[in-house]
């Protein structure tokens, strides 16, 4: 359906996935993409959303760009990750439609799944029992914009597919002590411990010039890095970890979630999801652009009774393996050459104790993931290193 000429919108291109989404499309030929910075382009504001689309109109789109932070950011501004997300997913989502965009990718994450799941997660454990409370919020509005993929398709016969990846980590990392997710977090506050135990302050000043704690920066005094950095728990040769390092968590490197991304934009449809071949009566997306009669079955998929109920359609993106956090932590140890202590503080959350996916379905619709996590994480500590040059 998209040719290399086809005109895709990323959102979010300069994120963690969006930038390797980007690369990944190159590689394979799509010169014609379009990204805007936050700054260019503010996706909770509607009026700004519909200029884009109505200046750009866009082929195709991948919806990458979120609002996200760890366990600390979800709990402090829950109110925030709600409203941003649901902001941004309603005003791309709705004006893809009113332009007829042909396919849309909508990326959104396994926390959407309930605390108490049964493990490996299926796609259809969605919805069945309470969530994890210290996410709530941000897993809701990901639902939230699952589903809105999934009754425009039915309603409009639109090609909208969702994607929920598992943990992501690689090239462009949010390394920033206060908003991070779990392995950059993690292994920055071991780089930094290891170098005060080198007393290399060259490079500590280097690192919080790159990448400032709380307004303290390499310019700070020696006192003032110590006294930040010990609030996150960075001491000489000592780290201590929120938890208590027995969560299993699943990884999955962010250049091979692009790969599956981008693999599935270009070569799966809802009706491979569904299994159905002719779920709709006419091409995809010929019912958009200001359809006469949006209450009738012409041009859908859903509201067809001999079709059943149509759910859970959205895609788990991951490798189906898992550690602890306490076992990631040994081996970013290992590739940091820490030498220092590792302490767990069990009066701090752990958040959700397993969140292990199912990846049959993404399996069966032709995608494996290649790097294992031994050689993800020697990546990401040199590519970490690498970006304080």
């Amino acid at each position: 359906m998209l040719s290399k000429e086809s005109k895709i919108f990323v959102c979010g291109h300069r994120g963690l996935v969006g930038s390797a989404i980007w690369n990944n499309l190159k590689a394979r030929g799509y010169e014609n993409l379009v990204g805007r910075g936050h700054k260019e382009l503010d996706l909770t504001d509607q009026n700004a959303v519909k200029a884009f689309f109505d200046e750009e109109q866009p082929d195709a789109v991948v919806l990458a760009a979120a609002h996200v932070g760890g366990i600390m950011a979800n709990s402090l501004y829950r109110a925030d990750f709600i409203m941003e997300n649901m902001k941004i997913q309603c005003n791309v989502i709705s004006e893809a439609y009113k332009h007829g965009v042909k396919k849309l990718l909508f990326l959104g994450s396994t926390c959407i799944y309930p605390k108490n799941a049964p493990q490996p997660m299926k796609e259809e454990y969605l919805l069945t029992s309470p969530l994890e409370y210290t996410n709530e919020e941000y897993a809701i509005a990901k639902i939230a914009g699952l589903k809105m993929c999934e009754s425009y398709n039915l309603q409009y016969g639109t090609n909208y597919i969702a994607v929920m990846p598992t943990n992501l980590y690689g090239p462009n990392d949010n390394f920033h002590l206060e908003n991070s997710h779990v392995m950059p977090a993690m292994m920055r506050k071991i780089y930094l411990a290891k170098l005060l135990n080198d007393e290399n302050w060259d490079a500590i000043r280097k690192d919080m010039d790159k990448r400032p704690v709380e307004g303290f920066g390499g310019f700070s005094s020696e006192e003032d890095i110590m006294n930040v950095l010990a609030k996150y728990g960075i001491e000489n040769n000592k780290v201590t970890l929120w938890g208590t390092g027995t969560p299993l968590r699943e990884f999955l490197w962010s250049e091979e979630m692009a790969d599956a991304s981008v693999y599935i934009l270009l070569n799966v449809n809802f009706s491979d999801i569904i299994g159905i071949e002719k779920y709709s009566s006419v091409h995809y997306g010929a019912s958009s652009q200001g359809s006469t009669d949006r209450n009738t079955n012409a041009g859908r998929g859903g509201a067809i009774p001999s079709l059943g109920e149509i759910r859970n359609c959205h895609i788990n993106v991951g490798t189906g393996k898992e550690l602890t956090i306490k076992e990631l932590s040994d081996l970013i140890v290992k590739t940091v050459g820490f030498t220092g202590e590792i302490i767990f503080d069990a009066t701090k959350p752990d958040g959700t104790m397993r969140k292990l996916i199912d990846v049959s379905k993404l399996h069966s619709l032709g995608w494996h993931h290649k790097i294992e996590i031994e050689e993800g994480v020697q990546r990401l500590f040199d590519w970490y290193q690498e970006s304080l040059k």
